[in-house]
């Protein structure tokens, strides 16, 4: 290991290898490190069909030795803060690293903490996250009979926004296909104020909603646990006059408590816990007032320093934090450096905010949301080629993608800085 390289990346998350992948394929002779201290990668985006029954958990994960473009050095351990005027990064036992550019893509964190009694919550048999343990996920739904299968997410930004979702339609068609869904009442509550920020996306899953029964619930923000007691407590976000409006008779057993709190009790509970950039990140002089890094929507380079970049989930961008994103943004980085490198000047290239969330609605069923800064729906024209017309629609076709095609693109394409 060097103390110095041309180009150091922190994280060998998808951005991490991604960059690293695609630089040595346009410039061979760069120095380049990533900073790493996990011993697999993790292809996380189908832990969703692992908690539904339907993959093969130890699929999705690979020695990390194995990614580590050839010519990219690892350094084995935890970065620990930055030195930026002095363009260095501390490492918690190798010392201080230098750099002339710096990419930031260490991923962002479960925090468990951030939601009262939740900590407690995942250790019942109950309790469950394809967040934190997939199989365990696949193990509650799979033995779930009776009673009520609640649904959540938190307030903070969450890695792949429609998951929470996806295992919740996935359940529900697990529920119908094992005739115990007349005994279930399965709740799908968030705090935000629709199903989808996409409208022809919005409109095919408010028709999911409807054919699986499920209980749609928005503006409901999770903020306390009482797994002894198995309920759930909600702070009602709405504005104006119709704040929460709760029937006694109500089948899910709801009650209020206080102007804007419910209580809801739960049989079943899975949750989307809150997430948060590392702590590294948020103590800096990199990250904006809400600690995420901050850099341009655009072009990814740091607003304060213009030999650091940002990729992947700790980045403040507007727009969703999903794996099958990150293609888009990596050439844009790429590019930046090599111009920065060969000129002094950054490259053309500009990122639209493309971020695309395969969203499963049921076990051989799929919509693909595609869309930009400006939430419009997006469809990648290849999709043609597959005889998908409409991405907005279910489609068997674009469960085969989800299963069977975007793995293979990923390990054999997108971890190998190849075009996708």
């Amino acid at each position: 290991m060097k103390s110095h390289y041309q180009v150091l990346i922190i994280g060998g998350g998808t951005a991490g290898i991604m960059t690293a992948a695609q630089l040595k394929r346009k410039e061979r002779s760069l120095t380049i490190a990533i900073i790493d201290p996990a011993e697999y990668h993790y292809y996380q985006p189908a832990w969703t069909l692992v908690g539904a029954g339907t993959y093969d958990y130890e699929k999705t994960k690979k020695p990390m030795k194995e990614l580590i473009p050839d010519g990219v050095d690892w350094v084995q351990d935890y970065a620990t803060g930055f030195t930026p005027t002095e363009n260095g990064v501390q490492t918690r036992a190798s010392g201080r690293i230098n750099y002339e550019y710096l990419v930031v893509a260490p991923g962002l964190v479960v925090d468990t903490s951030l939601c009262e009694g939740l900590t407690e919550a995942l250790k019942k048999d109950n309790v469950c996250s394809i967040y934190t343990d997939p199989e365990k996920t696949w193990d509650v739904i799979s033995k779930f009979k009776k009673g009520n299968a609640v649904f959540t997410q938190p307030t903070t930004p969450i890695k792949c926004g429609g998951a929470p979702q996806k295992i919740a339609y996935l359940a529900s068609d697990h529920f119908r296909r094992s005739g115990v869904k007349k005994d279930i009442n399965t709740v799908f509550a968030t705090p935000g104020s629709v199903i989808f920020g996409v409208k022809p996306i919005r409109d095919t899953l408010t028709k999911v909603l409807d054919r699986y029964d499920i209980h749609f619930k928005p503006f409901y923000a999770p903020f306390k646990i009482d797994s002894d007691n198995q309920i759930i407590y909600f702070k009602h976000t709405a504005q104006g006059e119709n704040k929460c409006v709760i029937y006694e008779d109500n089948e899910l057993g709801e009650s209020l408590s206080g102007e804007a709190i419910i209580e809801m009790p739960y049989d079943m509970l899975h949750l989307a816990p809150p997430q948060a950039a590392p702590e590294f990140i948020r103590n800096s002089d990199l990250s904006n007032e809400a600690g995420w890094l901050d850099v341009d929507k655009h072009s990814l380079q740091h607003n304060k320093y213009e030999n650091i970049f940002g990729l992947g989930d700790v980045a403040a961008l507007p727009t969703a934090k999903t794996g099958a994103a990150i293609r888009k943004p990596v050439p844009v980085v790429v590019d930046n450096i090599l111009k920065l490198i060969a000129s002094k000047a950054k490259g053309n290239k500009s990122y639209d905010g493309y971020s695309s969330c395969p969203l499963v609605t049921g076990y051989g069923k799929m919509v693909l949301a595609e869309f930009d800064y400006g939430g419009n729906f997006t469809p990648d024209p290849k999709l043609k080629q597959m005889l998908v017309f409409d991405s907005s629609k279910e489609h068997w076709r674009l469960w085969m993608l989800k299963k069977y095609g975007l793995p293979y693109l990923y390990w054999n394409k997108m971890m190998k800085g190849k075009e996708v």
